[in-house]
């Protein structure tokens, strides 16, 4: 390998392995807190969050970043080395790094199409490791001049070789061990316990936040207040990791608003699935293929007085959700033993649902409407409580359930 492409392949591994850890950290505080908010979350098509909750971002229960950080260290020391490297070692190691990153590639292709085509969610860390393997796949490719099929035979010498080197040794020690720790320490993807309710705003950002708020846009929800002064309405698919995550996040602040205000704030959720069998505005299937099937789930068991109790097995179970499960789900929980004959007149109303979303133009889930303010995939859970405390700050004094006065 020249220093020039060694050079080259060194830029790429370490962009990589960059946007690796970079994405790790955020997993890893995803995990640990459901109420993180990711730097790379720019909107509902743009996120790294949505991405990693995904079906997608985890590969027995260890985050994908995680494996793609191991191989940007693996092939950080391999370039490294070719650059240091004397007689054979310096001929094979870009066949080795060829063939890692060929393999990389294959990851790549497979991670892309999920994240455009099926989750059609774009993640910026995740198209920065894209850019690394496809890199170093090209750069090495065009420095590789050895049969790939003495790789093994050649990879089998080199080996025997670092037993004459303290420093190679050292460091594969390390690379074996520290792998093994991070696979072993790292959080597993699991069911997260709902946050407490967010501490109140300091009083600067919460003025600064109400004047923001009092100057967005109300539009009309036609969603009965029943008697609340502030209405929240949650345009949701079942199988939206960021419809999941701010279920979690919110769950504890209405809890306190139903205890500190009872009756006075009221959330309603509206099914928008992304699934083109009940949802026409979406095409070619959708990302979530079992969207319809769950918020028909859902109703038949609020008939049952078990609707909380589905949502969350809905939520919990996205990664191994399917209509089989589905189906066994609401026997389980609600009794429920006629989906498939209830399915074609409950899905009708699904379908209203969605005409209001249409109406009031949403076009991703979460959607959340706080009397009448459009917000697209949430806020951070002091913003949202703050928002709610405003509304209901502004409400009329008479006549409840009229929602806050206009701005």
């Amino acid at each position: 390998m020249t220093r020039t492409a060694g050079r080259l392949a060194l830029l790429f591994t370490l962009v990589g392995l960059a946007a690796s850890l970079a994405a790790a950290y955020v997993h890893y505080h995803l995990l640990r807190d459901p109420a993180y908010t990711s730097f790379c979350d720019v909107s509902a098509t743009v996120s790294c969050t949505a991405v990693y909750q995904s079906r997608y971002g985890t590969f027995a229960g260890v985050p994908v970043a995680l494996f793609g950080a191991l191989f940007f260290v693996l092939t950080t020391l391999l370039v490294g080395g070719g650059l240091r490297a004397k007689g054979p070692a310096r001929q094979n190691i870009p066949g080795y790094l060829f063939a890692l990153s060929t393999i990389g590639l294959a990851v790549v292709f497979y991670l892309a199409y999920a994240s455009f085509f099926v989750l059609k969610t774009v993640c910026p860390l995740c198209m920065a490791t894209y850019v690394g393997v496809v890199g170093l796949f090209i750069v090495t490719g065009a420095s590789a001049d050895v049969p790939m099929r003495s790789l093994p035979r050649r990879a089998f010498a080199d080996l025997k070789g670092l037993r004459r080197s303290p420093l190679a040794m050292t460091l594969a020690i390390l690379l074996v061990a520290g792998s093994a720790s991070a696979l072993a320490l790292f959080p597993r993807e699991g069911v997260q316990a709902a946050p407490a309710a967010p501490a109140p705003l300091p009083t600067e950002q919460e003025s600064a936040f109400e004047h923001w708020f009092s100057q967005q846009p109300r539009v009309p929800v036609d969603v009965p207040r029943e008697g609340a002064k502030v209405l929240v309405v949650k345009f949701n698919d079942y199988e939206c990791p960021s419809c999941a995550n701010t279920w979690r996040i919110y769950k504890s602040i209405f809890e306190k608003y139903a205890a500190e205000d009872p009756g006075q704030v009221r959330l309603v959720y509206k099914d928008y699935p992304l699934n083109s069998s009940c949802n026409d505005n979406v095409l070619g299937g959708g990302p979530h293929p079992y969207a319809c099937d769950a918020a028909v789930a859902v109703r038949l068991a609020a008939e049952k007085g078990k609707e909380e109790a589905m949502q969350a097995w809905c939520y919990d179970n996205q990664e191994n959700m399917s209509g089989p499960a589905i189906r066994e789900a609401l026997k389980e929980i609600a009794g429920v033993t006629d989906f498939d004959a209830r399915y074609p007149a409950v899905i009708k109303q699904v379908q209203q649902d969605v005409a209001l979303g249409t109406q009031l133009g949403v076009h991703a889930t979460p959607t959340f409407f706080i009397d009448g303010v459009k917000v697209e995939g949430g806020l951070a859970p002091q913003y949202f409580d703050a928002a709610i405390a405003y509304d209901l700050k502004h409400a009329p004094a008479t006549g409840p359930g009229h929602g806050p006065a206009p701005h």
